[in-house]
């Protein structure tokens, strides 16, 4: 399953030219992810036992609610209670609670078949970028050439690099690139922050914009990785 709806090509996430690159294969990553869950994989064993296992997160439990029907979404649902029924929460108790089981309990809490997905593919994008990045000369001008890099993939893109494969002649260059996508643009973001309070000031009634208008929503993305107004990139 893995190879199938988490193998995406590098040219698919980095032609765009559209915000951060790594956003984008991870939304692209999540709707395969949830729409496999609820389409075609909603009734195969081998499936249903993990996402059983282990739940989804509230985040992907709503795309799953957007994307799937609501019986696909309730007959997943069925199972994944029933085996928490059955193994984790009795419906009654006597004497104390097993510690084991209300350790599962909280585990489950934090776990989400689909965060995990998301996961292993974004770590394989990973590796792609880093070859990509030391062998090929097309892909790292494509590299340099993205709008920018946000700051949760900058920081999972600098501490990855040293240990997946880039050498040390070329991890110098990496994380200069890299650092100028993504402090580059805080740069840009802060100076149209900065002209958009300005217009408030009645000595600036008239004056032109610019590019602030929409400097809250590109800072937003750029701190948190996610789009106002729907979360995700096209």
């Amino acid at each position: 399953m893995r190879e199938d709806i988490c193998t995406i090509p590098i040219n698919d996430v980095f032609l765009p030219r559209d915000g951060c690159p790594l956003c984008r294969m991870r939304d692209m990553l999540e709707k395969r992810s949830t729409e496999y869950i609820t389409g075609a994989a909603m009734m195969e064993p081998d499936v249903r036992i993990k996402t059983n296992e282990k739940g989804f997160c509230f985040r992907h439990f709503d795309m799953m609610l957007k994307c799937g029907t609501r019986l696909s979404n309730a007959l997943i649902l069925e199972s994944h209670l029933d085996k928490m029924k059955q193994e984790l929460i009795p419906k009654t108790v006597k004497g104390k609670p097993d510690k084991k089981k209300l350790a599962a309990v909280r585990s489950m809490q934090k776990s989400c078949f689909v965060c995990e997905q998301v996961e292993w593919g974004m770590a394989h994008m990973y590796q792609t970028i880093f070859s990509s990045y030391t062998s090929d000369s097309e892909f790292r001008a494509l590299y340099n050439d993205q709008q920018f890099i946000c700051m949760e993939h900058y920081c999972d893109l600098l501490t990855a690099a040293a240990n997946r494969g880039i050498s040390s002649k070329i991890l110098p260059e990496f994380y200069s690139d890299t650092s100028r996508l993504a402090g580059g643009y805080l740069e840009v973001l802060k100076n149209d922050i900065t002209h958009f309070c300005s217009m408030y000031d009645y000595r600036r009634n008239g004056q032109d914009w610019g590019n602030s208008r929409d400097a809250i929503e590109r800072s937003i993305e750029f701190l948190t990785s996610e789009r106002i107004g729907g979360g995700q990139q096209d």
